[in-house]
């Protein structure tokens, strides 16, 4: 009953009581941090405040899964402005001023992509949480009532284990 493990995942985040905010907010978090490369204290910092919100895991984890696959696709775009932000004139005094700091080697941000992307999910973060709150409180309901509706609910929330019945 391994393999189940994900879909009893995703199958609690919709039969709990997950409000259209935690959902919407997990996923917008989720696309950040799915867009920003891994292995540096930015996404490390991010996955910590993933953790730490009161948000959902499902939908955010989902969302990281996804964005993780689209970012791979926006790398030249996220190239382009990094590159931009880098070498624009009236920023390379304060990026010569962040580079004498201790942790700022640790964020990348010396990397084109790495602050493109940076600041592409933060300039996508509040549009997808608008977008998807919606989406999510006219969805959810009718999947929730579907899941339940059927003995896969029982087989999801491990019922089988328990020997309950829907």
């Amino acid at each position: 009953m391994i393999f189940l493990r994900p879909l009893r995942f995703v199958a609690q985040s919709v039969l709990l009581d997950a409000t259209p905010r935690q959902l919407a907010a997990g996923f917008a978090l989720g696309m950040m941090i799915g867009l920003i490369p891994k292995g540096n204290l930015i996404a490390i910092s991010l996955m910590a405040l993933f953790c730490a919100l009161r948000i959902n895991l499902a939908a955010g984890s989902a969302s990281i899964a996804l964005f993780a696959w689209v970012g791979l696709y926006l790398d030249p775009i996220s190239h382009q402005v990094g590159r931009w932000l880098l070498t624009h004139p009236t920023l390379e005094p304060y990026w010569a001023s962040l580079s004498t700091m201790k942790l700022m080697p640790w964020t990348a941000f010396n990397n084109t992509v790495v602050i493109g992307s940076t600041v592409i999910g933060l300039a996508l973060l509040l549009p997808a949480y608008l977008i998807s709150r919606p989406l999510f409180a006219r969805f959810t309901p009718g999947l929730a009532a579907f899941v339940r509706k059927y003995h896969v609910a029982t087989v999801l929330h491990g019922g089988e284990v328990t020997g309950e019945l829907a």
